[in-house]
């Protein structure tokens, strides 16, 4: 079991460098890393946002995000980003990052945890899957659908 930890504004270039090295593993170019960088600083002082950290050194990272859902009545956290260094991935560390979310989500009274993955990414479908997360229903008649445009 590997020690994992809140992060705080002192652990911004573990999380920001965990977070570049992700970006690099989907083959992207943008953000900068002094966008990410920013980014991560400004997301530390977000009382809705949270980086949790594993091993020293840091070699995985989950982003947790936080928002009121009228659907439930609480709030809701989403899993936005979670990364694992290659070098310990397969070691489960992955998997506790995922558990120590659930922890702190409940810790904040959430009733549900969403995210979403790219399909190609089997892995991470087969963790979440096994975690207990599923793709499905939402209203009657149909398929949750995750979509997004730019602006």
């Amino acid at each position: 079991m590997s020690v994992i930890r809140l992060a705080t504004s002192d652990d911004a270039a573990d999380v920001a460098r965990l977070l570049i090295d992700f970006r690099d593993w989907q083959g992207r170019e943008e953000p900068s890393d002094s966008s990410v960088e920013a980014s991560v600083r400004r997301l530390l002082d977000d009382p809705n946002a949270e980086y949790l950290l594993a091993g020293d050194p840091a070699t995985g990272v989950l982003q947790l995000r936080f928002r009121h859902a009228v659907w439930t009545g609480t709030d809701d956290a989403h899993l936005e980003d979670l990364f694992v260094s290659a070098d310990a991935r397969g070691s489960g560390l992955g998997r506790e990052l995922v558990e120590a979310a659930f922890e702190r989500a409940r810790e904040r009274g959430c009733a549900r945890m969403l995210l979403d993955t790219n399909e190609s990414n089997e892995a991470a479908l087969r963790l979440y899957q096994s975690m207990g997360f599923r793709s499905g229903t939402g209203a009657p008649g149909g398929r949750d659908v995750f979509m997004r445009r730019r602006l």
